[in-house]
């Protein structure tokens, strides 16, 4: 994943605001990367450059050295759903239905058959550690287990590359570390690319590579303990 001197004006004029201005980033196969900055440094606005949510005003995106400001919007939405997993800070799972059923969603807007779906859901819900809790509701599961259906969720598609955005903001120090354990085992024995995007340093602890953002530019960009 490539960004090349990356901009991003919402509105125009006096009132325009420059979320972005000029970034160069690129993000390697495999890498575990933590974007951190305050607030309106630009960081979740990159983050969703780079998980195709939206456009740049100038500058190039390159994923897989494919420039996707050339696709349509169908073509955007079929490399979100085949190669990009998403986990927001809120968990975002149905509350009406089984934890097994949420992981399952994704699988029927790709148009598999029931018994392909679950097994895929079966088999992410057991990397998360939640065998044994397929049947049960989210509110049923602790916020632990409910940010971990989500990332089964993610990650039943197979996907190149998870983008997490504040994945451990509403969960308690112990479940947070928990998490990041499990993003940590699934960058690390699946090869599955991570971006996350924290404000908390301990957090991004846990990546390989940490960039941080201020005012709209990448500030710095090293290895997370040079970083820290």
């Amino acid at each position: 994943m490539e960004l090349k001197g990356i901009t991003k004006v919402y509105g125009s004029g006096p009132a325009a605001v420059h979320a972005l201005a000029g970034v160069d980033l690129r993000i390697d196969q495999s890498e575990f990367v933590a974007i951190m900055g305050p607030s309106g440094s630009g960081k979740s606005t990159a983050m969703n450059m780079l998980g195709c949510l939206d456009t740049p005003s100038s500058g190039q995106y390159l994923f897989k050295g494919v420039e996707v400001g050339g696709l349509n919007q169908d073509q955007r939405a079929l490399l979100r759903r085949n190669f990009l997993g998403f986990v927001f800070q809120g968990f975002n799972l149905l509350p009406r239905t089984s934890a097994l059923e949420n992981v399952e969603l994704p699988l029927i807007y790709r148009g598999m058959r029931q018994a392909e779906r679950r097994a895929l859901a079966l088999d992410a819900l057991k990397k998360v550690g939640l065998a044994g809790r397929e049947s049960h509701s989210p509110g049923e599961l602790s916020g632990g287990e409910q940010q971990r259906a989500a990332i089964a969720r993610a990650i039943a598609s197979q996907p190149d590359v998870l983008l997490a955005d504040e994945p451990t903001g509403n969960l308690d120090t112990s479940r947070s570390r928990e998490i990041m354990e499990l993003l940590t085992s699934l960058n690390k024995d699946e090869g599955i690319t991570i971006i996350m995007v924290t404000h908390e340093r301990e957090m991004a602890d846990y990546a390989d590579r940490t960039i941080l953002f201020v005012d709209g530019k990448i500030a710095s960009d090293g290895r997370t303990k040079e970083a820290a």
